[in-house]
């Protein structure tokens, strides 16, 4: 049996640090073998750099995933290319730095990943996800029926069609960019399991994340606002899915939600683009 541990979308200097903190712990106590992060909200709220990206790796994550924000941070597009184990959405146009797959062996067989973001009420918007689903999942089966997908989505209809569109062609449809987890956890009836949203990584006395107060005052005023990311309590949000990695099917699917370290404050974060309304701080 395959264990895997799905983290979605990390906050912050907060999230980061919970997720670095806790995962020998969580790995230890369920016998995870594989792990699977959302990175794209890691840098200050607003992408990924290169040294949280090796620094998630080093801590034990197998692989990265990203959504709209994958390219917010300067030193992506250089850097992306140089590690497979960091992805951005699949549907990206050819020629796109980076990839959005990957297989990658382990001592239980190879494993793969695979990142696409979805379209509704998306920017940018992309390829259609259904149809670069379709060909990256029928080339990567014939590797291995071990494979995880990150959906990166807002709406829930869209993500719940792309696990019934995939259910027993991978093992694991599991959603993130809404921050906030989901309580429909089920394997689907051809054997994949599924979660709408995987919520997030970081400061629950918050707005996605964000403080509170600047958001507040956003939504009363219209005025544009900086949205730094909170402090206090931080919890991890994820699933943990057993998989049959003989036939990539499926066994068992948890929702996981784990207490993180108290953050007194957070570091210098990358400034965020005060035109963009707290809908659009999602990812």
């Amino acid at each position: 049996m395959l264990t895997v541990l799905f983290l979605g979308d990390i906050v912050g200097e907060p999230g980061r640090n919970a997720v670095i903190g806790r995962l020998p712990e969580l790995r230890e106590e369920h016998g995870i073998d594989f792990v699977v992060v959302n990175g794209e909200n890691a840098a200050g709220g607003r992408g990924i750099t290169a040294k949280i990206t090796i620094d998630l790796l080093r801590a034990g994550v197998a692989v990265v995933t990203t959504g709209d924000h994958v390219w917010d941070q300067k030193d992506i597009l250089s850097f992306i290319d140089t590690e497979p184990r960091l992805l951005r959405p699949v549907n990206y146009p050819a020629g796109a730095p980076g990839n959005g797959s990957i297989v990658l062996e382990t001592t239980k067989g190879k494993i793969g990943v695979i990142n696409v973001q979805c379209r509704t009420f998306m920017q940018p918007i992309l390829d259609n996800p259904f149809l670069a689903m379709e060909a990256t999942v029928d080339k990567m089966r014939e590797e291995t029926p071990n494979i995880l997908v990150d959906v990166h989505g807002e709406t829930t209809s869209e993500k719940i069609a792309m696990g019934r569109f995939l259910d027993g062609k991978v093992s694991a449809v599991l959603g993130t960019h809404t921050h906030v987890q989901t309580a429909d956890e089920q394997i689907l009836p051809r054997g994949t399991a599924f979660l709408c949203d995987a919520g997030m990584c970081g400061p629950i006395n918050s707005i996605l994340g964000r403080a509170v107060d600047p958001i507040l005052s956003r939504f009363v005023s219209n005025l544009p606002a900086s949205f730094p990311v909170a402090a206090g309590e931080v919890r991890l949000h994820g699933a943990l899915i057993k998989i049959d990695e003989k036939t990539g099917r499926a066994l068992n699917i948890a929702r996981v939600d784990e207490a993180g370290p108290i953050e007194e404050g957070s570091e210098a974060e990358p400034k965020v683009d005060t035109e963009e309304s707290p809908a659009a701080e999602r990812t």
